[in-house]
């Protein structure tokens, strides 16, 4: 019989990693998958019942333009972890650890820039200038409208006398605090808050440091070169 110093401790289960977050455009992806459709029903139709060459131009345009659509589409995403930040645009994936972010930065584009000065797009997470139009004349309205009610307010307010300081008190809990949760924002401007946050919170985890890896996608560029010189060839043999 065993004593329970001799006993070797049970072993701990191992923690839960945490799950990245996966940030991907909606529109793009629609945008891709139709014209991937479309493509196939004319690229098919014209390999079945098409003559001479044009099946084989038809089969050449779809191996090359096939892949272009979807790296452009339906590829690009950008996952953010608690580590670091891995970026897939359509030729190639860039892993950036936090501690290697120096600044996100969103203009006409979203970008992120490294300590080392390198700069990289974020395709999955682009800038829509209507949407942050649309964005500010909502927050424009939601403090309009604020503004309003906190006037109603003061004015119930100081009409009642002993009640202003309530009714004051009403109208900035009541008035100003449900018309928004916070600044309006566009979509994509939101996703970089997000970011900013994460990074903000993790750029000095010892787990956050590393180097920039950067890999072409190769499964991409090579489908679409192929179709390419194919194209080249057909146009040529005439």
């Amino acid at each position: 019989m065993t004593s329970p110093e001799s006993q070797s401790p049970a072993p701990q289960p191992p923690e839960p990693e945490s799950k990245d977050r996966v940030y991907r455009s909606v529109p793009a992806i629609a945008g891709g998958v139709l014209l991937l459709a479309i493509a196939g029903w004319l690229g098919i139709d014209a390999i079945v019942s098409g003559e001479g060459r044009t099946p084989w131009m038809a089969l050449a345009v779809l191996i090359l333009i096939v892949p272009l659509v979807a790296a452009f589409t339906l590829r690009p995403a950008v996952y953010a972890g608690d580590d670091r930040l891995r970026i897939r645009n359509p030729f190639r994936v860039v892993v950036v650890p936090w501690g290697q972010v120096a600044s996100l930065k969103s203009a006409y584009s979203n970008e992120v820039l490294t300590e080392s000065g390198a700069k990289y797009q974020l395709w999955a997470v682009p800038v829509s200038l209507r949407a942050r139009k649309k964005a500010a004349r909502r927050e424009m309205r939601a403090t309009a409208q604020a503004r309003r009610e906190m006037g109603r307010d003061e004015g119930r307010g100081s009409a009642l006398g002993m009640r202003a300081g309530l009714g004051s008190g009403l109208g900035q809990g009541l008035g100003g605090g449900p018309v928004t949760d916070g600044p309006a924002r566009a979509e994509t401007d939101r996703i970089m808050d997000e970011l900013r946050g994460l990074h903000e919170a993790r750029h000095q985890a010892a787990t956050a440091q590393g180097e920039v890896t950067v890999r072409w996608a190769y499964e991409v560029m090579g489908p679409a070169v192929a179709g390419a010189v194919l194209v080249l060839i057909l146009l040529v043999v005439g």
